[in-house]
């Protein structure tokens, strides 16, 4: 898998807190990308999602403080995420298979407490929604855990 496929499925995963439709672009080969301009991706998909989840979730002025809490865990786990799949990808081809486990189990934890931090933003967020706003998100959640549900289909 190619620097530029893991950063995409990085920012997939990292925005998972609805439907991913809109960053389901495709990218340049990762030799065309360079690591600023992959980095400028990953920040520029983290900017869209948010964009995005605040229009659908239809945020209103008194929720900005929670909001905006919740928009900047998000902005600091695609930040922490992407560059320790950076320093993974920069060492992947002088690494041994212990290496590269504890690699993959450092980009794991991380990600594991980046989600434990989104969703206890959320919470709070959650708890100043509306019915129609809590609607929304419910369904936004089911409909991206049943997309993420289904194998992925590798091209032959």
């Amino acid at each position: 898998m190619t620097t530029t496929s893991k950063l995409s499925r990085l920012a997939a995963l990292l925005l998972a807190a609805a439907p991913v439709a809109a960053l389901a672009q495709p990218r340049p080969p990762a030799s065309a990308v360079s690591p600023v301009s992959a980095q400028s991706e990953v920040q520029a998909a983290t900017e869209q999602r948010i964009s995005g989840l605040q229009a659908q979730l239809q945020i209103t002025a008194a929720q900005t403080p929670q909001w905006t809490a919740f928009a900047q865990v998000m902005r600091d786990n695609a930040q922490s995420t992407d560059a320790l799949f950076r320093q993974r990808a920069a060492g992947a081809q002088t690494m041994n298979a212990v290496a590269n486990m504890k690699s993959y189990a450092q980009i794991s934890r991380a990600y594991a407490d980046g989600t434990d931090k989104l969703a206890a933003s959320f919470d709070a967020l959650y708890g100043t929604f509306s019915e129609p706003q809590k609607q929304a998100a419910d369904t936004l959640f089911q409909q991206q855990a049943a997309h993420g549900a289904k194998p992925e289909v590798k091209a032959k």
